[in-house]
């Protein structure tokens, strides 16, 4: 995360941070009077109005109206984030919490549904949005893969990934196949590339396509019809999203065409993983990247904060993610940690599951 460039005395500090905490707990503007009684100088209001005076002309702080109290900027929450908060041990209760929802055998049993419990988690934890991205399956490497003949040039494509997550999708073939066709395909693929990805799959039967003997190129042919058309439909993301209905009850989104573009943003799949993927590659490799209001890239998220974590690597590289989305105004302390901590332990449930790469079958020189 940048730091903020100004100076901050310790009056400023003090009260930039007790004015974020009080409109994050009550979404009201922060008066001189209320500040002064909390102030550990016993400052007067008239100082502690001059100083608000001053963050405001930085642009830490704004009024809604010419009479009220303060409220916090974007860029007042962003250093109240980057220089005010301390990392903060997530609470016995909150842990206890999580490792309840995510580590009973339930939840281990499948991929799949830890990760729709993780999303439904992460709302219910914040009370707003929570999401959960997994890697592609076309970046997932392979366990299994079955083709089931259907009707009307239809195959099911039965994938079973490293991280136990199992998908069936239906892919529609020019070409026609008999289902013996399709099992001897299916055998190939995990007698010779068991632990690869269906992309580095494909890959590699297209350069042994030119170097084969005549005899296996209807099979391997196959094998690249089958891969590719799985390829091309497993690049539709999968998104679990949990509680974009909590956004009907804050009142920062009592506008109807902010709340309607909100809705509609949770509906399209492909730009969440956009965005969440932006936000990511932004933190400058942080452990939790948060972005607040006029800082995300997307119109229909300038009132609201992202806060999101990378999981599921595969070596250097993050393949998923997991988030909260919700207004500005948030539990930024708490919400970081909750956050860092699921991420965490979420990697840890399925890595045992994940560490597939010393089996795998090396590949042939090129």
């Amino acid at each position: 995360m940048k730091r903020s460039g100004s100076s901050f005395d310790d009056r400023k500090k003090e009260i930039l941070k007790a004015i974020v905490k009080a409109h994050i707990a009550t979404g009201q503007p922060v008066g001189s009077f209320a500040l002064a009684k909390q102030s550990s100088e016993r400052l007067s209001s008239a100082t502690i109005r001059n100083i608000c005076a001053e963050l405001e002309g930085e642009g830490y702080l704004t009024h809604p109206h010419t009479s009220s109290g303060r409220v916090p900027t974007d860029r007042g929450y962003r250093h109240y984030v980057d220089n005010l908060t301390k990392s903060k041990k997530l609470s016995r209760s909150d842990a206890a919490r999580i490792e309840e929802k995510l580590l009973d055998e339930e939840s281990l049993s499948s991929a799949e549904r830890l990760m729709a419990r993780t999303s439904r988690l992460l709302s219910q934890l914040s009370d707003n949005v929570g999401i959960v991205i997994p890697p592609s399956i076309t970046r997932d490497m392979l366990r299994r893969i079955e083709f089931v003949k259907l009707e009307d040039s239809r195959i099911l494509v039965i994938t079973v990934s490293n991280a136990a997550r199992v998908q069936n999708r239906v892919v529609r073939m020019d070409a026609e196949f008999t289902q013996d066709e399709l099992n001897s395909t299916a055998r190939y693929l995990m007698e010779n590339f068991y632990g690869w990805t269906l992309a580095e799959i494909r890959d590699e039967l297209l350069r042994r396509m030119t170097q084969e003997k005549e005899l296996y190129h209807k099979l391997l042919r196959n094998a690249v019809l089958l891969c590719s058309q799985s390829l091309a439909d497993g690049d539709r993301p999968d998104v679990f999203i949990e509680g974009a209905s909590n956004i009907l009850t804050k009142p920062d989104f009592a506008d109807s065409e902010r709340m309607r573009a909100l809705f509609k943003m949770f509906e399209q799949k492909s730009r969440i993983v956009r965005i969440l993927n932006e936000c990511i590659e932004s933190a400058e490799r942080e452990a939790v990247a948060v972005r607040i209001g006029s800082e995300n890239r997307s119109i229909d998220l300038r009132d609201c904060t992202v806060i999101a974590s990378p999981c599921f690597y595969m070596g250097d590289a993050a393949l998923g993610s997991i988030a909260v989305v919700g207004p500005v105004r948030l539990e930024y302390d708490r919400l970081i940690s909750v956050v860092e901590y699921i991420a965490k332990l979420f990697e840890r449930a399925l890595l045992p599951d994940m560490s597939f790469e010393a089996g795998r079958p090396a590949r042939p020189l090129q």
